[in-house]
């Protein structure tokens, strides 16, 4: 669940190629396609990752090929010339990511109006199988929290040497809520938290930068954290910024919470991300209310819900 290009090229955006047309040659379509990868500032190794996996396709159907005749039939039968015509092997990787690529580039058609159907739309996106991520379960957040709530109201007996910090319970208690990226923690300043209902705390995801703006989303927070936000605040100096430190302080302390928690595993930003994602699973949260709340593109969410899915099933 890193950062997601594929947001870019999908978020809602105004029809741009008014020049494009169902005759348009399918060359001329590319081209145009690489300006639009260009205005929503993409990286030149993305720009030029989804242009040789849609070379193929024109290479296939030929580069004259008016778009708006391309049929499902023709990318079903692209893929296949891709897996056995070709005679060059194609990974699943490979397979992946070329279809990927013909899914936004018909979208994008599809969405600007200047094909009245998008072809890629029925064709079904396997992502490459990745190793299931680790997650916290039930006993083990438990664990860590009462590990940081030690931390957070002193240890009376002195048995593990603990003093007075309510930093490690804010962070934790704010990860397992909201599920946010490290990124996106970092950048959390004052008025990005809304505790304009006191039943009902929350935080704002903002992004700086336009080009992630369609990211932006409210999420909530648990009812107690504001009061835990009032005790950092009287141990740390808080600036305008929730977490006035470095990243790599913040990994210090989940490090510590780990050790201190008899964790198996080190907890991460992305194991707390992750077990976030797999409790709202199983709390009853649609699969569209998550992947929104993860700032997370359709495609993405493919193979993501899917993981979250089999993290939350109960083991026979």
């Amino acid at each position: 669940m890193s950062q997601d290009p594929l947001l870019l090229l999908t978020a809602p955006t105004p029809p741009e190629p008014a020049k494009l047309a169902t005759a348009t040659p399918l060359h001329i379509a590319l081209g145009e396609f690489r300006e639009h990868m260009a205005r929503r500032d993409l990286a030149e190794n993305t720009i030029k990752s989804f242009l040789y996996d849609l070379n193929f396709l024109a290479h296939f159907v030929g580069k004259n090929r008016a778009i708006g005749s391309i049929a499902t039939k023709d990318l079903d039968d692209f893929i296949h010339w891709l897996l056995h015509g070709r005679g060059v092997p194609c990974n699943q990787k490979s397979l992946a990511r070329r279809i990927t690529a013909l899914k936004v580039f018909f979208a994008w058609l599809a969405d600007s109006k200047v094909i009245p159907l998008d072809p890629a739309a029925p064709i079904i996106h396997q992502p490459v199988s990745t190793p299931l991520p680790d997650i916290l379960y039930d006993d083990q957040v438990e664990q860590l929290l009462a590990t940081t709530n030690l931390l957070r109201h002193g240890d009376p007996q002195g048995a593990r040497g603990c003093k007075l910090d309510a930093r490690p319970h804010l962070l934790v208690t704010l990860l397992l809520a909201t599920g946010i990226k490290k990124s996106e923690c970092m950048a959390i300043v004052s008025n990005h938290l809304d505790f304009s209902d006191a039943a009902a705390p929350a935080v704002w995801i903002r992004y700086a930068d336009a080009r992630h703006r369609h990211k932006e989303r409210k999420l909530q927070l648990a009812p107690d954290w504001p009061r835990v936000l009032e005790e950092y605040k009287a141990q740390y100096q808080m600036s305008d910024k929730l977490f006035p430190c470095t990243a790599r302080n913040l990994e210090y302390v989940l490090r510590d919470m780990s050790l201190l928690a008899g964790l198996p595993k080190q907890v991460s930003f992305e194991m707390l991300r992750w077990t976030c994602a797999v409790r709202d699973h199983k709390g009853g949260m649609s699969a569209e209310q998550l992947r929104q709340k993860l700032g997370l593109s359709k495609i993405t969410w493919e193979e993501t819900g899917e993981k979250i899915a089999r993290l939350a099933a109960p083991a026979i």
